[in-house]
């Protein structure tokens, strides 16, 4: 069980819900520790003062705001509480919205709501309230001594808070230089966005999230699995670079390629498919030109040995 971070009320009107926040992610990602190479020993964070360029133990080290440059006031984590501590034991609603509403663009963090203090009836009446009229809360919270924008949604059986970022922390899209809105403007025509709209249609599917996987971890993985296997776990392997030729952007046919990607199927992932188209140009020209060349090769693999082996099948990988 995740360990609770915190716990206050959520604060709609007149009515307060107690509650306890829970983070809801965990982190997967790889984690690289840093290490001398000479003896595989770790190396330390260490917090140094930058005037100085001495090493500051823990308890010197204290909260200030930079008022001016260079000039600082201290703050202790008590005093920042005592500031307003309204807000920070409470989850104020400041507004319910329609989910849609709130682009993905400004979701940040989530965490999970329980009820506490015998808040179970209130937090079930404002969860299926909510489930009901199709509404998400705005609300301001306090974390880690900072305010945050948030989003409390209702998941099933329980309330989630996602942390929102705030406006002026999403970039405008009008510095990027983007094709016109509008078929005609854009230049796409009917065919084009029929068939567009047809391979939508093939690759769409429910969201399951068990069904995609961090790849790049699992193969990280597997890779100091074998390295620990052979016993080599202090050395650095020479590894062959690829020097596969990358695929060009240059789209000289767009209805040419939908169509392709209409009939190459639903479960085939799109990287690895335009892999394949992109080696089904490039080499047949080579297998008209060198028919002999090929059969060649092949005899010589045959006989040396070095002929493909049965590969395990590769994993799907998040289009």
């Amino acid at each position: 069980m995740a360990h609770m971070i915190w716990k206050g009320a959520i604060s709609f009107g007149l009515v307060h819900v107690p509650v306890q926040l829970y983070p809801a992610t965990k982190s997967e990602k790889v984690g690289f520790n840093l290490l001398d190479k000479r003896s595989i020993d770790p190396i330390g964070y260490r917090q140094i003062n930058k005037r100085t360029g001495k090493e500051v133990t823990r308890e010197n080290i204290v909260r200030g705001f930079e008022y001016e440059k260079g000039q600082y006031v201290v703050l202790s984590d008590a005093e920042i509480r005592s500031a307003n501590p309204e807000s920070t034991q409470t989850v104020d609603i400041l507004a319910f919205v329609d989910a849609p509403d709130i682009s993905f663009l400004y979701l940040d963090t989530p965490y999970y709501l329980a009820p506490d203090r015998k808040g179970e009836k209130v937090y079930a009446l404002l969860r299926e309230a909510m489930k009901s009229s199709g509404k998400i809360g705005v609300a301001n919270v306090v974390l880690h001594n900072k305010q945050h924008l948030a989003a409390l949604i209702p998941v099933g059986p329980v309330l989630a808070l996602n942390t929102l970022r705030w406006a002026d922390e999403v970039r405008p899209f009008d510095e990027l230089k983007l094709p016109s809105e509008g078929m005609k403007a854009s230049g796409v025509s009917t065919r084009e966005l029929d068939m567009a709209k047809k391979l939508i249609d093939d690759m769409s599917e429910g969201w399951d999230p068990a069904e995609y996987h961090d790849t790049f971890r699992d193969d990280i993985m597997a890779l100091v699995d074998k390295k620990v296997r052979a016993g080599k776990t202090e050395e650095i392997s020479e590894v062959e670079e690829d020097t596969a030729p990358h695929r060009s952007a240059d789209i000289l046919d767009l209805s040419d390629l939908l169509k392709r990607s209409l009939g190459r199927g639903k479960g085939k992932p799109a990287s690895r498919a335009a892999k394949e188209e992109e080696d089904e140009v490039v080499e047949a020209p080579v297998k008209r030109a060198a028919p002999r060349r090929k059969a060649q090769t092949a005899t010589r693999r045959a006989t040396s040995g070095d002929g493909p082996k049965n590969a395990p099948p590769r994993k799907r990988r998040a289009a």
